[in-house]
C-alpha cells in the first residue's frame, strides 16, 4: 500500500512537472520571417512565455579568407579590420569614416537574471567592456580599403558607450548612452584639440543603451535622439521610463529637449527619407510572446504620435501582460509602416540616395539586422533592403548581405550600422567579426 501511494505521488509530481513545463516553456516560431514582414504582416495570437527562448548564435568570428555573401550583382570586400566591437558609423564630407567602437555600459544586474544576461552576452560576443573610442578611418589611395586608423576620441575625452555621431556647424556631436556632447571639429581633421561640452543629459541605465542622433535637414539647431526603454514591457514602473521608449527632439541652442514621438520600445537607427524629408526609425519590439511576435519595424517618426508601447503592439493589439491595461490606447496608437520580422534585432538604417548599387537598390532603405537571441529558428543576421514608393516602404525585403551564420548556426559576424561611403558603396559594421565590410556594385567583365 505504501509503495503504491509513493508511486502515485511520484506520478502526480511528474504529471504536474510536465504540465508546468508545457505552460512555461518557450515557444518556437510557427511562421516564416517573411509571413511576419512587410506592410501587412501576419499578427498571430500571442503565446506568452515565462521562460524565454534562448537560442543566441555562438560568436566564433570569421576564419581567414571567409567573408559574407553579397546579393547577385554586388561584391563585398573588407574595408577595415582589427576593430573592437564596431557598432555605428558616420561618413564625413571628405570621405573619412568615423566608427564608434563601443558596447553596453556595465550592467548592475544580480541574481539569476544577471547570470542569464552574462551568459547571453558572452555567447553573443558582447560581454567585454566598451572600448569607448571613436576611430577615424581614411582610404588614402581610393582602393576601397581603409589605410589609416586614427583614434579621434576616447574615454578620456568623456565618451561613455558612444553610439550615434553627426557633424554640424563646426562640431562633432556624439550621443553617449547618458548625454549628447559635442567637440569642435571639421572634416579633414585627424585629431581634436578642444574640449567637449555637454548639450543635454539623456536617460541612461537599464536595458537598451544605444542612442543614435541625426540633425534636421533644414534646421541645424534641431537634433533627434533615439532612446530605448529600460525594460521589456514597463515592468520596472512608469517612473523608470521617463523620457524613454521615444525619439527626443533636442534644441541645441536652448540646450533642452522634448519628446517628439513616444511609444517606441527601442528605436535605434534614425535617418531622413530623402524625397519627403520625413524622419524614419527602426524599432526593436517586445519579447516573450513566442517566436512569431512581435515584429520589429521600420516606421516614420511622426511628431506627437504614439506607437503603443508598452500596452499595445502593432497599433491594434493589446498586450495583456501590462499592468494596468490600457485598452483605449488601441484607439490612438499608430500602426507602424513596415514589419521587419520577429526578433530580427534590426538596428542599422540608411537610405539609398547616397549609394550606387544599381537600379534594384536605388530607392529605399538598407537595414542592418543584428540577429535574434530568442527565436528558433533564428532570424536576422543579415543586411536587407526595403523598397520605397512615394516616400513609403513597400514590397518584400531583399537580402543584400548574408552568410553571417555558418552551417552550424554559429555567428561569424553580426551586422549593425550601415552607411554609404563617398564612392556610393555600402559600409556594414560587424561587431562580432570586428570588421567593416564594403558592398559595391560588381564590375562587369
Amino acid at each position: 500500500m505504501l509503495r503504491r501511494r509513493l508511486i502515485m505521488i511520484l506520478f502526480a509530481i511528474a504529471v504536474l512537472g510536465i504540465i508546468g513545463w508545457l505552460m512555461l516553456r518557450p515557444h518556437p516560431a510557427e511562421l516564416s520571417v517573411e509571413a511576419v514582414s512587410g506592410p501587412t504582416p501576419h499578427i498571430s495570437p500571442p503565446r506568452e512565455e515565462t521562460i524565454p527562448m534562448m537560442n543566441v548564435a555562438e560568436a566564433v568570428g570569421w576564419p581567414d579568407g571567409e567573408m559574407p555573401t553579397a546579393a547577385q550583382g554586388l561584391a563585398v570586400n573588407e574595408f577595415a579590420a582589427d576593430l573592437d566591437h564596431p557598432r555605428w558609423m558616420q561618413t564625413l564630407a571628405n570621405g573619412d569614416v568615423l566608427v564608434a567602437e563601443t558596447n553596453s555600459p556595465p550592467r548592475d544586474v544580480g541574481g539569476i537574471t544577471g547570470w542569464v544576461t552574462k551568459w547571453l552576452m558572452t555567447r553573443a560576443g558582447a560581454a567585454g567592456p566598451s572600448a569607448d573610442r571613436i576611430t577615424l578611418l581614411r582610404d588614402v589611395d581610393g582602393d576601397g580599403t581603409a589605410d589609416q586608423h586614427t583614434a579621434l576620441l576616447t574615454a578620456d575625452d568623456g565618451l561613455n558607450s558612444p553610439f550615434g555621431m553627426v557633424v554640424s556647424d563646426g562640431f562633432l556631436y556624439v550621443a553617449n548612452t547618458d548625454a549628447l556632447i559635442r567637440f569642435p571639429f571639421e572634416p579633414g581633421q585627424t585629431s581634436i584639440e578642444g574640449e567637449g561640452e555637454k548639450i543635454v543629459d539623456l536617460p541612461g541605465g537599464g536595458n537598451h543603451w544605444t542612442r543614435d542622433v541625426v540633425v534636421h535637414p533644414d534646421d541645424p539647431n534641431l537634433f533627434y535622439v533615439s532612446v530605448g526603454s529600460t525594460s521589456n514591457i514597463g515592468e520596472n514602473g512608469v517612473n523608470a521610463e521617463e523620457n524613454r521608449a521615444a525619439v527626443l527632439e533636442v534644441n541645441v541652442a536652448n540646450r533642452d529637449f522634448r519628446i517628439f514621438t513616444a511609444g517606441m520600445r527601442n528605436p535605434v537607427g534614425l535617418a531622413w527619407e530623402p524625397r519627403t524629408k520625413r524622419l524614419f526609425a527602426v524599432v526593436n519590439e517586445r519579447d516573450m510572446l513566442g517566436g512569431d511576435l512581435v515584429p520589429d519595424y521600420l516606421s516614420e517618426v511622426e511628431f506627437g504620435a504614439h506607437y503603443g508601447w508598452p500596452g499595445v503592439y502593432w497599433g491594434r493589439y493589446l498586450d495583456e501582460r501590462v499592468v494596468p491595461m490600457t485598452p483605449r490606447m488601441v484607439e490612438y496608437a499608430r500602426v507602424p509602416d513596415y514589419a521587419l520580422g520577429p526578433h530580427t534585432a534590426s538596428l542599422g538604417l540608411t537610405f539609398a540616395d547616397r549609394t550606387r548599387l544599381g537600379s534594384r537598390f536605388a530607392n529605399g532603405a538598407f537595414i542592418g539586422q543584428h540577429g535574434s537571441w530568442n527565436r528558433r529558428p533564428p532570424s536576422g543576421y543579415k543586411v536587407v533592403f526595403v523598397r520605397f514608393e512615394n516616400g513609403r516602404p513597400v514590397g518584400e525585403m531583399i537580402d543584400v548581405l548574408t552568410g553571417f551564420l555558418n552551417e552550424d548556426g554559429q555567428a561569424r559576424g553580426r551586422p549593425v550600422g550601415v552607411a554609404a561611403d563617398r564612392t556610393g558603396a555600402l559600409l556594414v559594421a560587424d561587431d562580432v567579426g570586428n570588421r567593416i565590410w564594403r558592398v559595391s556594385a560588381a564590375r562587369s567583365r
